[in-house]
């Protein structure tokens, strides 16, 4: 037996380039998530002794899937299929699953293979007939955290919500627990893997060998994350962390990492011919192959004799892969998202009250412009407006209103370079906002209860809009209608005769003259006219209906 030094120790670089060369350990997307996890407790060195407890729980997690392998759970469908029971759920009374299926609920045994989720419902003494809800075809399918509770209620934030274009109703699968809801987030983890490596096999158009690598790497990040969950049953983890397909989806530029996880097996080709030839290149054991090392039989693809491709693993002998050069790029791209994300976390304020006072502070410059325009348009400063006017007027009619916003667009770029020439090596200076006086929880309530009133209101007068526009459509009020017709038919004839300018330019004039001593007297009587004509126009009528299965419940 090989003896090892309990001391010896390895860091993240020397980890992050070794262990992904045997894909059951670790791969180059992960290695870091994991590697922080596994040294987390030893000031980021990795012990032996803890990665000895990581490698057992990995042959236990292996163990664990080649006896549901062997067992009778859905002996029919995996005889037919294929499929391999990666997971199997609720068989302890006392850790039920419950699925909800509009107003009904059912216990029973969730059993998540690499092409499918399956739910057999409990009954006296066995199961009833399982339900196969796909993971590996286009159906559309939604995969998310979910709140249930007792008659409808969203208490419980405890359950996996999946709907699809075969399922006449969505489906939520309830994992009851008594603190925190860790169970729930490992089997939203595992179903998002396994319908994400589809969607990539999908999106890539990948077969046989290659399609197997990749539900392969797939299935054995699902058992690495059953071992960390081995070994770190007391400390809370992040499951998508550990799972490949999960992490891409999150991670920044994650996108072109699959891109080149995908175009790999055309690289390798090139590269193991040249291995034969003599050249270098030499790459580590592919996923296939470790699966096969470990007694598991490949997928129906790749007993092709035919085949011609070869897999190949991720890392290259004294070469950095494509692969590697994009996962060290994001994972950059990664580190300046929590960077910002920090700033962010660090500027929130609790109340609304508060949250108010800030937004006013940052809007303040906005406000001084737009009370500055207003004064403009009501001719506060008769000589101002009138130069404001002429200005605009004359670069409206040379058909200038172009390049004078690029040219706002270019001070501003200015503006900017020059802050940032002269504030290098300074602090950011702080937003001061005066705080509020402090609410109790009541003046909070009905500081909440007044927003809610004021958003009521405002839906309201929306659906008034909306519903005096219908009665105008459909001649309701006749002379209201034909006025509004007269108004429209005067418009489009505008829009259609007028250069573009003369239009822009009318519609300036009409804006920043209408409160000019001229016209303030002429603009108020039709204003109240508007108004009078508007109030006066009577809403199409609305009918509420019950729906038929809200009165059945009731």
């Amino acid at each position: 037996m090989l003896k090892v030094d309990e001391d010896i120790s390895v860091g993240l670089e020397a980890f992050c380039r070794i262990a992904p060369s045997i894909p059951i350990i670790a791969n180059v997307i992960i290695s870091e998530n994991l590697f922080e996890v596994l040294s987390s407790s030893t000031d980021g060195r990795l012990q032996f002794p803890i990665y000895d407890k990581y490698l057992t729980g990995l042959e236990r997690a292996v163990r664990k899937m080649k006896s549901n392998s062997e067992s009778s759970l859905l002996a029919a469908v995996r005889s037919s299929k294929g499929e391999k029971i990666l997971e199997v759920d609720g068989t302890v009374t006392t850790q039920p699953v419950l699925e909800h299926v509009g107003i009904s609920t059912w216990p029973g045994r969730l059993i998540l293979t690499d092409h499918a989720l399956h739910f057999e419902a409990l009954r006296v003494v066995s199961y009833d007939k399982p339900k196969r809800y796909d993971l590996s075809e286009d159906l559309k399918q939604v995969v998310k955290p979910e709140l249930t509770g007792p008659w409808g209620t969203r208490l419980f934030d405890k359950a996996v919500f999946y709907s699809s274009s075969s399922l006449s109703e969505p489906v939520v699968l309830e994992f009851p627990e008594l603190k925190g809801h860790a169970r729930r987030d490992y089997w939203l983890a595992i179903i998002q893997e396994i319908l994400y490596v589809h969607k990539f096999i999908s999106k890539y158009k990948l077969k046989g060998v290659a399609r197997d690598e990749a539900l392969w790497k797939a299935v054995l990040g699902i058992l690495r994350l059953q071992a960390i969950q081995d070994i770190s049953s007391t400390t809370p983890i992040q499951d998508d962390a550990f799972l490949m397909f999960n992490l891409c989806d999150q991670l920044p530029g994650g996108d072109l990492i699959l891109e080149t996880l995908a175009n790999m097996p055309n690289l390798r080709e090139s590269h193991h011919e040249n291995d034969f030839k003599g050249g270098s290149g030499m790459y580590s054991i592919s996923a296939l192959d470790m699966v096969s090392n470990l007694g598991f039989v490949f997928g129906a693809s790749s007993n092709n004799s035919n085949e011609s491709r070869i897999a190949v693993g991720e890392i290259s002998v004294g070469e950095m892969t494509e692969l590697e050069r994009a996962v060290k790029e994001s994972k950059n791209n990664h580190k300046k998202v929590i960077s910002a994300q920090a700033t962010v976390d660090g500027v929130k304020v609790d109340g609304i009250d508060t949250n108010l006072a800030v937004m006013k502070e940052l809007l303040f410059p906005l406000n001084e412009l737009a009370k500055s325009l207003q004064s403009l348009a009501y001719w506060d400063d008769p000589r101002k407006s009138l130069v404001f006017c002429l200005f605009f007027s004359y670069i409206i009619y040379r058909g200038w209103l172009g390049y004078a916003a690029a040219l706002v667009l270019v001070l501003l770029a200015v503006f900017m370079i020059i802050t940032r020439c002269f504030s290098q090596g300074r602090s950011v200076p702080e937003v001061k906002v005066l705080a509020p006086p402090p609410m109790n929880t009541m003046e909070q309530l009905l500081a909440v209860q007044n927003a809610v009133t004021q958003a009521e209101q405002l839906i309201q007068d929306g659906n008034v809009i909306l519903l005096k526009f219908r009665g105008l459509l459909l001649s309701i009020f006749p002379q209201a209608t034909e006025k509004l017709a007269f108004g429209l038919l005067s418009t489009a004839l505008i829009l259609a005769f007028l250069p573009t300018k003369c239009i822009v330019l009318l519609l300036f004039l009409e804006i920043f003259t209408r409160y000019s001593p001229p016209r303030k007297a002429s603009t108020e009587r039709l204003t109240r006219r508007l108004k009078e004509w508007w109030f006066s126009i009577p809403a199409a009528p609305v009918t509420l209906e019950r729906d038929k299965e809200e009165k059945k419940r009731k």
